[in-house]
């Protein structure tokens, strides 16, 4: 294994309020750690891991996922057990190592968590300037594929109709309560996201102080009940639109929440997170130059159709920016209720 160099420290996220007692009683104790494993990953095409895998933070202050000036820390939850993973742009390729039971895992999904099923040689954008000239600047876009789909749904539900901040506010704050010190070297309080089991023992009144109200947390527990299920039915669907009926099986997830657990878990071209405040302004504002709403947005979209999540990632990409003359979305705040 070639050593990576250590990375420079990460400034402390923002301190929660201490974990209850029944936090520290669910929390995991650290699994021994194996490892570590390494790898050089050397794609056929250029990759950029900020654009390819920035989607799956959860905010600035996720404790599963930290950037810094050289690469990417993040730990997952295996079918193995938890693992961290690093990752590191180098000039052989992008070096991979990983941590924990989790690590041989994680290391043999390297490839697909970086795009390799990836292939938009059939996308055409060359009639849209935006879209032609962003793609011609970033070639290493890839859409990511975790193969993880409890751990994209979770966050995605907390994420209902939400403002970011508060979404991101409630998955730091469990998650550093319930989830486990991350394997291996680490930046200090990473943690490894709680398992399904875990969620389901999260006591009501842990998720009212994490702000998130009894109609998602209901929604998070049946996902967590069937989460083996899940698992296995999507990845045994015939397509990627049967994967996301079954995942809308589960109460509590609709179109939107399946789409955003999709692009992550399975990579999914297509697939729109229609129902999103911001996504339909967005979209009609880079391409036409006014908002539209959901409607639009397909319509808009529907020369793509199959590449839709493509085109979307590369109108995020493209540096535009939506003048926003529509009323700011609330903070709840449900700690009150």
């Amino acid at each position: 294994m070639v050593p990576l160099a250590e990375a420079p420290p990460v400034a402390p996220a923002a301190a929660a309020a201490s974990p209850a007692a029944t936090a520290a009683s669910l929390a995991a104790t650290t699994a021994p750690t194996s490892g570590p494993l390494a790898t050089v990953y050397r794609p056929a095409a250029p990759v950029d891991l900020r654009h390819t895998l920035g989607p799956l933070g959860r905010g600035p202050y996720d404790p599963t996922t930290v950037w810094d000036a050289r690469g990417l820390w993040r730990t997952v939850l295996t079918p193995d057990g938890p693992a961290t993973l690093r990752l590191e742009g180098a000039s052989d390729g992008i070096r991979a190592v990983a941590w924990g039971p989790g690590a041989e895992w994680v290391i043999a999904g390297v490839p697909q968590l970086l795009g390799c099923d990836d292939d938009w040689s059939a996308l055409d954008v060359t009639t849209t300037p935006l879209l032609r000239e962003t793609l011609r600047r970033n070639p290493g876009i890839r859409l990511t594929r975790t193969r993880r789909v409890f751990e994209a749904l979770a966050p995605a539900i907390i994420e209902q109709k939400v403002t970011s901040v508060e979404a991101y506010r409630a998955w730091t704050r469990l998650v550093r309560a319930f989830g486990e010190p991350a394997p291996g070297p680490a930046p200090e309080g990473m943690r490894v996201v709680p398992s399904p089991e875990t969620w389901r023992r999260i006591p009501s009144w842990e998720w009212h102080r994490a702000g998130v109200d009894p109609r998602r947390s209901r929604a998070v527990v049946e996902a967590a009940t069937v989460a083996s299920s899940l698992e296995r039915a999507t990845a045994s669907a015939a397509s990627l639109v049967e994967a996301a009926a079954r995942l809308r099986t589960v109460p509590g997830v609709g179109v939107w929440t399946a789409a955003e657990t999709l692009q992550r878990s399975h990579g999914d071209p297509d697939a729109v997170s229609v129902g999103d405040y911001h996504l339909a302004h967005y979209v009609g504002s880079a391409l036409i130059g006014r908002r539209v709403d959901d409607d639009g947005m397909l319509e808009l979209l529907e020369p793509w159709a199959g590449q839709r999540q493509r085109v979307i990632r590369l109108i995020l990409a493209s540096g535009h920016r939506d003048e926003r003359h529509g009323p700011r979305m609330t903070i709840q705040d449900h700690r009150r209720h």
